[in-house]
């Protein structure tokens, strides 16, 4: 089964949303799935064009229930598992209700924005979402990240204007299978590794730093705006990664967090798999409670598998780590009206998110050229330069930053510490619209389940103290489970070739006792070599991998220089005359959704690579 990223672009534009375009999905209406229960008639209102994005598993039953109601399917999104329907305004809650539906939103025409874009009348701006979480409490403060770095593992970072000032990005490894393609190395041929870093941390080239953030209308800043970005690579121009690369990004953060001047005090992973091994035994797990015992407060995304979700992904679900849901601020600045986003995974009542932040409708910095900027752009796309996504991704990106400024201010606390101040002081969101029997709407409180400790909040944040004696006690992660587990369903293939089973993306046997000693030990690399093989500066060996060589390619091109890339060119044309699907690894993709955005329009394109 093809895997890839799971998340999505915003489609919506203006503070609108729009229907996916008909051109990529096709006209007309499907009726499908079982009959249903007759409801009772609809109570009226306004006719109203909506989105309704279903599992696949709910077998038509939104769309049956659309037509008992006297509305209309029209047009089927596939894309998806959605579509677009008219409905009363008085029964789009009772299609919220219908076990299997993911989300409701309303439909509205597109309208494509040219450089016009005004980032203070759009709420879902990084200039608003740093109000929302109030990081600009920080800034006025003096703490806007200085000093800390952020290591992004995910698909690279493409140098486009907010990430390009000196310094500002500091390439790790490519892990990637673009590595041995030396014009995609360290670069975002995908487009997420991009958006994540400008939520974090970017600042555009004309904003002259420790000058008054928090007045500046005009720039694009992050959460963070002076903290670093580690650029640590691993997923290729399709969204292929597999576990075993992701555990040696992590293992190469946690052995290289202070090297040639670095000081890596958060990991952001925006992406989970849906292993269903106890995190106890669990080898990714493992990888990222070690990170956290070595002072690297890891932030991880719950994924977007909504209220129904069985837990949290992996490895949000290591209770030492800060998992991380996503909120809708309903298109407002205020949190007030905050509500959890109805993408964003529930817990199980034992391991829940920690907390959630803003990841509905982000807009961050645009990848041209990129993988989803071709599938997306032209309905993603903010003025010219910005994408909107939605996501635990994008929300993990947030706190994130957020982590970086409690960071910068205690500089001296320890994970465990950093994430009792930012729970401790989070915003409980007290209610949530819901539908009693599609014919009334009530409010309750919002489960822990959902939101944890609640919404991020730096006001308080930057006002509070948390006792320097405070340690989590959790069970810890052995990681003797199995490389296959960590999996879950998530898997890459070449040729028709599927890597299962424990063995790394070399085909070289996987020990997982023996790796968590190393890695305890902080010796998991030695020097380029990893698991007993050359991840950097040397060609591949040849090892086969289910019967599949990998021989004659070289891997990264060049060791780590812990240099800053800002000085080298790109453009939109850097990857020209190699096709996304033309390279020698363009079987691969995620089974499944697994890299925690969940839609870059508001919709998810269920399709799609990243979760």
């Amino acid at each position: 089964m093809p895997a890839t990223f799971g998340w999505s672009w915003d489609f919506r534009q203006s503070g609108r949303r729009a229907a996916v375009a008909a051109a990529l999905v096709g006209c007309g209406a499907t009726l499908l799935g079982p009959a249903v229960t007759p409801v009772a008639a609809s109570y009226g209102g306004a006719p109203t064009s909506v989105i309704v994005r279903e599992s696949p598993s709910a077998n038509g039953a939104a769309e049956n229930l659309v037509t008992q109601l006297g509305g209309h399917v029209t047009r089927r999104l596939d894309i998806i598992d959605g579509f677009v329907a008219t409905v009363a305004s008085n029964d789009v809650n009772r299609l919220r209700a219908v076990p299997g539906v993911f989300e409701v939103t309303g439909d509205a025409p597109l309208t494509l924005d040219s450089t016009s874009y005004d980032p203070t009348t759009d709420p879902t701006s990084l200039y608003n979402t740093a109000r929302t979480v109030g990081a600009v409490s920080y800034w006025r403060n003096g703490f806007t990240g200085k000093g800390v770095d952020v290591a992004l593992i995910d698909s690279g970072v493409a140098p486009v204007n907010g990430l390009t000032t000196p310094g500002k990005v500091v390439n790790g490894p490519d892990l990637s299978f673009d590595s041995q393609a030396p014009n995609l190395q360290y670069l975002d041929a995908y487009g997420h590794g991009t958006h994540m870093a400008g939520i974090i941390a970017g600042r555009d080239d004309a904003v002259v730093p420790g000058s008054n953030y928090a007045g500046d209308s005009t720039d694009f800043l992050g959460v963070a705006p002076d903290a670093r970005i580690v650029n640590v690579k691993v997923a290729d121009a399709g969204g292929a990664v597999d576990v075993s690369q992701v555990i040696a990004a992590i293992d190469w953060v946690v052995q290289h967090k202070n090297d040639n001047g670095l000081n890596i005090r958060v990991l952001n992973l925006s992406f989970g798999t849906d292993s269903t091994q106890p995190y106890t035994l669990d080898p990714l797990a493992y990888a990222a409670e070690v990170a956290w015992r070595n002072g690297i407060v890891v932030v991880a995304a719950v994924g977007n598998d909504g209220a129904n979700a069985l837990g949290v992904s992996d490895p949000a679900d290591d209770p030492y780590v800060l998992a991380v849901g996503a909120v809708d601020t309903q298109g407002t600045v205020s949190p007030s009206d905050d509500t959890v986003a109805t993408f964003s995974s529930a817990g199980n009542g034992t391991r829940n998110p920690d907390l959630v932040a803003p990841g509905v409708h982000i807009a961050s910095l645009r990848d041209p050229g990129s993988t989803i900027d071709r599938q997306f752009g032209a309905t993603a796309t903010v003025g010219t330069r910005f994408f909107r996504g939605s996501g635990t991704s994008q929300a993990t990106a947030v706190m994130s930053g957020a982590a970086a400024l409690a960071i910068q201010q205690h500089p001296n606390f320890t994970p465990d510490m950093i994430k009792r101040l930012l729970t401790k002081t989070a915003s409980t969101l007290s209610t949530q619209s819901l539908s009693l029997l599609g014919l009334i709407s009530v409010s309750q409180p919002v489960s822990p389940t959902l939101q944890g400790s609640g919404e991020v909040n730096l006001r308080n944040a930057i006002e509070a103290g948390v006792s320097t004696s405070y340690v989590q006690t959790w069970p810890q992660s052995t990681g003797t489970g199995t490389l296959e587990g960590s999996r879950g369903s998530l898997h890459v293939t070449q040729n028709g070739v599927t890597l299962t089973g424990e063995q790394d993306i070399f085909g070289d046997a996987w020990n997982s006792a023996n790796m968590a000693a190393l890695e305890a030990a902080s010796q998991s690399w030695s020097g380029g070599v990893w698991n007993g093989q050359t991840w950097s500066g040397q060609s591949w060996s040849g090892q086969s991998w289910s019967g599949q060589s990998w021989s004659g390619q070289t891997w990264s091109g060049q060791s780590w220089s812990g240099q800053s890339w800002s000085s080298q060119s790109w453009s939109s044309q850097s990857w020209s005359g190699q096709s996304w699907s033309g390279q020698s690894w363009s079987g691969q993709s995620w089974s499944g959704q697994s890299w925690s955005g969940q839609s870059w329009s508001g919709q998810s394109w269920s399709t799609a690579d990243w979760s």
